[in-house]
Parts: structure tokens; sequence; C-alpha cells
């Protein structure tokens, strides 16, 4: 058990916990979320030992290993592979001991480490560690290549694989799909449901939350609330807590109003001065309890472009590559204004490919790009974000594309963008990854684009500036191409979606669920083929056999479990729904005398009967699984 005990925390001057109170249990998944700088990951290195709290408690239980996602690379020579393996100190440990007894012929030493080292997976360590990066989109190629190798992003994902691979009871992961495709999110989602530790997760990607948590911390005005479900469970719950709260603030108001005119009219009184003494104290008692709205600072929209042309672009039996290496091949599309497309597709299949060549970073190899003669692209990349210029300021960064504008005007849609007062005229260098996309962005929207084209234009951003995204793009005119693993926004402003793999690219006809099935049958496709054309072919292959079965088998018994705990659950959500509409039969219950146990039953009803639906749909795809991995052991056998 984790217990936050009238906590204060402090950095420098802010201060971003006070009193603060919250209980985690063993085995639970958390999401903690809050505004960008309210103190989250000072929270996580609070329960890492590397702050101590100002005042109050933290505490977890002695005996707990903690891993968490580092956020530094510290040793570029060691392959990816052994950088993985490192995050399991203890194994590394007694490899090291293991090493100096074989050394000195230490024979009992021997014996006992390699005991030890049976009891710490040692043996399957390397197949463990492969599994890991094959899950976040490393080749087998690549997990033997030197971690200075890879970029920035590339090194977050082993960095990520590192955390996963320590033994722990507790894992905390601070924004770890900033750097992962779509692909390696659906993979660490299925690991982290298996963690069977206690989870805490930092995370700006709405369905990973609802996917993997069930709670949510939410960390605002210095406290800790703690939320059952996941995300969208939290936001409605906490939408109508805001109503209610909304309710009694202007209950309050009033109440004070008539206690502030009490006090003026009688305050001079002998008569009266005592009780309007009385109604001063009350007055100071009565709790502060702040409006209820919950203003997001972001609010803006893309300006609409002068003019449009009919298609803005259209590609024709193109090829699309880099220098003479062609990626995608015999590429037919046209982009219409109003169209709205999703990119999907394996990683490295050549999504970006595709959106740099439309955005003209790459020329294309063979057939035809006719652009239209209004065309105005809005190209944002991550690269971009590195071609800011670090000693400007958004304010200049604007006044350069719109040199003839007003400065008020640019201060002013600057702010939509939460670049407010000062923060305007700060130079960029300091920026977070988060303030440098909302720049970009801004840069785009200012310029009156007609065409879209946005590869991963989540990253860094917190909810409140998905949010503000997602509006923007709905209420856009133009035509939008994305690439992104955010699947909110995926499902919320495209129309429809292009699959990207094997070199080609088709619509895809179905859903994000539909996707995920698809990238396991292609995943599988992808496995090597098995030896049966070798000389020992006909054991060779049977061997192979037995052990592809064994390996169903072994992925059947937790998905088994799963369908049967979520059954359990719902036969349980059912069962409280039947005893609250039982109690809903009463006549009695709706006198004005009860309306407030009515009201209780009323909402424990509708919480209740959201937990059936989510529970019910969770089922039915945790039956399809099981269904699916049955047939494949029956072809297997």
């Amino acid at each position: 058990m984790i217990r936050l005990l009238n906590l204060t925390l402090q950095r420098g001057p802010q201060r971003l916990l006070e009193g603060a109170e919250l209980t985690l249990h063993a085995g639970q998944k958390v999401g903690l979320i809050g505004a960008n700088g309210a103190g989250k990951s000072s929270l996580f290195a609070l329960l890492r030992g590397e702050l101590g709290p100002d005042a109050g408690d933290c505490l977890l239980p002695a005996d707990w290993r903690i891993a968490h996602m580092r956020q530094e690379v510290d040793n570029l020579e060691r392959l990816a592979v052994d950088y993985v393996l490192d995050g399991d100190a203890h194994l590394r440990m007694i490899q090291a001991e293991l090493a100096k007894a074989e050394a000195s012929h230490d024979g009992s030493a021997i014996a006992r480490l390699h005991t030890e080292l049976d009891n710490a997976q040692g043996y399957t360590a390397d197949a463990r560690a492969r599994k890991l990066l094959a899950g976040l989109g490393f080749t087998a190629e690549q997990m033997d290549k030197r971690v200075g190798d890879f970029s920035g992003g590339w090194r977050m994902r082993l960095n990520l694989a590192q955390a996963l691979m320590c033994p722990s009871e507790l894992l905390l992961l601070d924004e770890p799909t900033n750097h992962l495709d779509l692909d390696a999110i659906l993979w660490l989602e299925e690991w982290l449901k298996g963690y069977p530790g206690t989870l805490l997760l930092i995370s700006h990607d709405r369905d990973f939350l609802d996917s993997v948590v069930d709670h949510v911390a939410h960390l605002e005005q210095q406290k800790l609330t703690l939320y059952r479900g996941g995300y969208s469970a939290f936001e409605r719950t906490r939408a109508e807590r805001l109503a209610q709260q909304q309710q009694a603030y202007e209950k309050q108001q009033a109440q004070r109003a008539h206690m502030e005119k009490y006090i003026a009219r009688f305050k001079a009184q002998a008569t009266k001065a005592r009780q309007a003494q009385s109604r001063i104290k009350a007055l100071e008692r009565l709790e502060e309890l702040a409006p209820a709205h919950v203003d997001s600072p972001f609010d803006f929209v893309f300006r609409e472009a002068d003019k449009v042309s009919s298609p803005l672009l259209s590609l024709s039996e193109a090829s699309l590559g880099y220098g003479d290496k062609a990626v995608l091949e015999k590429i037919k599309l046209s982009l219409a204004p109003g169209a709205r497309i999703g990119l999907l597709g394996p990683n490295g299949a050549g999504k970006s490919t595709l959106i740099k060549t439309l955005a003209g970073d790459l020329q294309i190899l063979g057939g035809s790009l006719i652009r239209g003669e209004n065309l105005a692209i809005g190209y944002f990349a991550q690269h971009q974000l590195d071609s800011l210029d670090a000693k400007a300021s958004p304010l200049l960064h604007l006044q350069r594309i719109a040199p003839g504008e007003r400065e008020q005007t640019l201060r002013d849609f600057l702010g939509g963008f939460d670049f407010r007062g000062a923060r305007c005229d700060e130079a960029v260098l300091n920026f977070s990854g988060g303030e440098k996309a909302r720049l970009a962005l801004a840069l785009i929207a200012w310029q009156k684009p007609n065409l879209l084209l946005l590869d991963e234009p989540t990253n860094h951003l917190d909810l409140e500036m998905r949010l503000a995204l997602t509006m923007a793009l709905q209420d856009f005119a133009g035509a939008v191409l994305v690439v992104s693993h955010d699947r909110h926004l995926l499902k919320s402003t495209t129309d429809e979606f292009m699959l990207v793999a094997d070199g080609r690219m088709q619509p895809f006809e179905g859903d994000l669920e539909d996707y995920a099935r698809w990238l396991v049958d292609y995943r599988a496709r992808q496995l090597p083929p098995s030896s049966a054309s070798a000389p020992t072919g006909d054991k060779t292959d049977k061997r192979a056999q037995r052990q592809a079965a064994a390996a169903l088998r072994q992925q059947l018994a937790p998905h088994k479990r799963e369908a049967e705990k979520l059954e359990k659950d719902l036969g349980k959500v059912q069962e409280k729904l039947a005893a609250i509409e039982e109690k809903l039969g009463d006549s009695g219950l709706y006198d004005a005398a009860r309306k407030d146990e009515l009201r209780e039953l009323l909402a424990e009803q509708a919480h209740l009967k959201s937990s059936e639906s989510e529970l019910e749909e969770a089922w039915l795809l945790a039956l399809e699984t099981l269904e699916e991995l049955q047939r494949q052991l029956e072809e297997a056998d």
C-alpha cells in the first residue's frame, strides 16, 4: 500500500502539494493526471526517494522494488539488448558474481549462483529482453546495435524496455507513449494489463489511460483526488461533481451577500453589534469555494484559407521513397477540401514517407504528383520543433510571417495557444517540448492552410491542448491527412482510414479495434518461417508445431482468466443494478422527504449502468480473443 498523509511538497518557491491525502492499494493501476507543472513528475521523484516531503508522510512498503522509465541515456556503447538487460540490476549482480566465481574456480559458489540465476529467471532473460524490444518495434538486427546508433525517440523506447525488464512491485511510467507509434502502444497496453504490481502512470493519451488504468488520481489546486475507473469515467464523475460544486458556490454567494448586507446595515448599531460580529466570524469561517468553471487555457482555430482548389492535391501511380529506394509503389490518392483521412500501418511501412512527399520534403520517384493552383499546406512534424529559432520569441516567430499585422492582434492569437503576457516575449531556447509543439501549431494555424499534413501532432501535448486541437480540427474546412498514435484524435477528426503496409496503400474498411486485430495477424505473418524444408524437416516441423501449440496454451490461460473475471464482475454489477431497481419500485421513495435518497439511488444507477456497458463490451471482446486463440490452438494441434 502507498499512503500520502497530510503531504506538503514544494519545489523552490512553488508549492505543488499541500495537505494532500492518497491511498493506493497493491495491484492498482492508477493514471496520474493534472496540468503541466502541477507536480506529477515531482510526485514520482518523491516515491523514488529522490525528494523528501516538506511536511506530512509518504509511506511505501520497505521491501518494494521500484522500476521507472529514465529520461536520460548514459551508456551509448552498450548493445541495445544488453542495455535492456541492465534494467534487471539483481540479475546483473548475480551474473557478475558468477563470472568471478568461475574465474576463481570456486565450485560451491558456482553451484549456489547458478541456483540464484535460475531463481532470477536468468536463463530466459535474453529471450525476454528481445521479446520486449520486438513489442516496442525493434527488428532483430536493431537489437544488436549500439545504443548510440539510435535517435532520441528510439533511445526512449530502450529506456521503457529497460524499465519493463526490471522486476518490481511498483512501476512508475512518465509519458511512456510519447515516442511510440500506434503499434507499439497497443502492445504496451497488453503488457501493462498483465503487469502484476502497482502501476502509476502519467499520460496525456486518454484512450491509453482508459485501456490500462482502473483509477485516476487528479492533481489539482495542490490536492490529490482519486476517481474510480479510467479517464472517461473520471471526466464524467468530475463533470457531475463540478456541476454540484457550482450549485453550492452560487448558494454560498447568496448566503455571503445576505451576511454582508446585514453586517453593513447593523454594524454601527449598538443593539445589533453583537449579531453583526457573530456574522463577521461566520463569514470568515465560511469555506471558500472556487467557481466551478473549468477554463482551458487554449482556444484557437485554423484560420480559413482565402482560396481553395479541388482537388487540392493528387497522386497517380506514384512511387515514393528515398534516393533510388522505393518504399511505396503505385500510390493513388486524391485530396479534396473536406477530406479527413487517418493513416494506419505498422512502424516503418511508409506513412511518414508519404506525408514528407506530399509536403515537398521528398521528391517523387515515379508517377505523377499534381498540386492544385491554390494549395496551401500546413505541415507539422516533430523535426520542425528543432527548426524553430531558439533565440526568437513566439511573438517574433509570428511577426516574421506576418510583418504587416498589428502586434496586439498577434498577441491575442498567441494567447489562444497559452502564450500570454511575458511568455510571448521569451526566447524559445528554454521552452518545453509541449510549448514548442504549440508554437509550431500556432504558426501553421496563422498561415491559413487548406491542407493539413500532421505527423504525430500530439507528441508532448497535454490533455487540454489535445482537446483544443481536436476541436480546431473538427472546425477546419480544408483537408486533413494525419498520422497519430492518439486514437481519440483519430476517431474524432477523421472520416476514413488508409492502410499503409507491404509497399502499398489501400482503404481500410474498419475501425481502430479492427486495426488492432489486423496488427496481431500482421505480426504473426512476419514471424520467420518454420524450418520444414530442412533435411530433418519432419522432426523439426513437429517440434515447431508442439512449441507453437504450447505457446498458444500459455497465451490462452490469462485470457481465460480475464474473461472469467470480467464475467464475474459483470454479474456483480447486474446484481447491484437489480437491487437498486427494486428500491426504485418503492412508491414511497418519491415523497419530497426522501428526495436525497432518490437522488443518490438514481446517481448510483447511472454509474452502474455505465460500468455494466463497459464491462459487457470488454467481456465480449475477451471472448472473441479467447475463441480466436482456441481456433488457432485446434489448428496447431
